[in-house]
């Protein structure tokens, strides 16, 4: 399964481009990973750009609307995305005004992360983190280590 993570706007947090490219190299050997930052254009516009890179892509719009879900609940649907062999998901973060109703409409999942707001560049970082930890939860990784307090 290939991984493409469109981003309004290049990161201007240093920290934040480090931790996107970082979750993206440990999540290379596990599966194909790129990133393409959009020039920021406004609403609309954005939107409709992120719509023309995704075309023929799984649309994930992160969006404060949609499903929120545990980490254990990513990896099964992770695992559900490649029984059907879903080729290509694309993973959308808009920028500061959000997305378009147009692409929420045109999303096939919509994903909060939960219920505060993220500036998107740190937005990126979760997503990046959440899905590698998805791929080491199937994995049987150390990585995410569910019900560790509890022993």
């Amino acid at each position: 399964m290939t991984w493409r993570l469109f981003a309004i706007g290049k990161p201007k947090l240093g920290f934040a481009r480090e931790g996107i490219e970082e979750y993206a190299k440990r999540l290379r050997p596990m599966a194909d990973v790129a990133i393409e930052y959009l020039k920021p254009a406004g609403g609309e516009e954005e939107s409709a750009a992120l719509l023309r890179r995704s075309e023929g892509m799984y649309r994930v719009a992160l969006d404060e609307q949609g499903e929120q879900c545990t980490s254990r609940e990513l990896a099964d649907r992770v695992g559900r995305w490649e029984q059907e062999r879903v080729k290509s998901i694309a993973l959308l973060i808009g920028g500061a005004d959000g997305h378009s109703g147009e692409l929420r409409r045109r999303a096939d999942w919509l994903w909060s992360l939960g219920r505060l707001t993220f500036q998107h560049e740190l937005a990126a970082v979760l997503v990046m983190e959440q899905v590698y930890r998805a791929y080491s939860i199937k994995a049987g990784l150390p990585y995410h280590r569910e019900g560790a307090r509890d022993k």
